[in-house]
């Protein structure tokens, strides 16, 4: 079991991405440390809360003794700049960025040898949609941080980042145009986000730090005109 004995940490790992990460985790032999708003097994809590962190990150501690991987996960409030608030936008990059940044630093001299961080991040850091600008901010500030604590952590811990395109959580088929905007032919499932995310905590990626790693099925590389594949622009609404 390539992950036996180490500790993961997985912030927003209740459902979603998250807890197929958690999963593959589990799978592979590690100790899964959750933090989620919603019901799961291990630790119940906002991570937008400087209280809450601290809390977390010393149970943590206290029960495993160090940590190998931090999974910063936790997804942002999506909202545009028509319905978000000052205390909503603030919220949003405190869950999506501020929270990434502390966890680190709490777990910082508890890492073990060969310990990494992955950031999720979102195809969202180079592109948009409309009314996205609290999800968006929060994703472009992650992929940021993500290289800064690659450099400040040299020769201590790996951190990466991982920007996911379209991700289907929820089962769904997609057919015609939805899929035929993805260069693989398809829609993506978590579990494609969680192999890399096992993949860049394990020895394979020794030499990659510092890194955002595109995963969108090619959807960020593919120009769409009207007409093509399916799609076409109506601006009657």
């Amino acid at each position: 079991m390539l992950f036996k004995d180490k500790v993961a940490v997985v912030t927003g790992g209740a459902s979603g991405i998250g807890r197929c990460i958690c999963e593959a985790f589990a799978q592979a032999g590690a100790k899964v440390c959750i933090i989620d708003r919603v019901d799961n097994p291990y630790f119940v809590g906002d991570i937008g809360d400087e209280a809450t962190l601290n809390r977390f990150a010393r149970q943590v501690i206290e029960q495993e003794g160090h940590i190998d991987y931090l999974i910063n996960n936790a997804p942002p409030l999506y909202k545009g700049i028509d319905s978000c608030g000052y205390e909503e936008f603030n919220h949003a990059l405190r869950v999506g960025v501020t929270a990434p940044f502390y966890l680190t630093k709490l777990f910082l001299p508890h890492f073990a040898k060969g310990a990494a961080v992955v950031n999720i991040s979102s195809s969202r850091d180079r592109m948009s949609q409309p009314q996205s600008e609290s999800y968006t901010a929060a994703k472009g500030a992650i992929s940021a941080l993500t290289h800064a604590l690659a450099v400040s952590l040299s020769g201590r811990v790996r951190v990466n980042a991982i920007s996911p395109g379209w991700i289907d959580t929820a089962g769904h088929t997609y057919n015609g145009p939805d899929a035929l905007q993805h260069p693989v032919g398809r829609v993506g499932v978590p579990r494609d986000i969680a192999e890399m995310v096992l993949f860049l905590c394990s020895d394979k990626a020794g030499f990659i730090t510092g890194e955002n790693i595109c995963i969108d099925g090619g959807m960020t590389r593919l120009m769409i005109y009207h007409g093509d594949h399916g799609w076409s622009l109506d601006v009657s609404g």
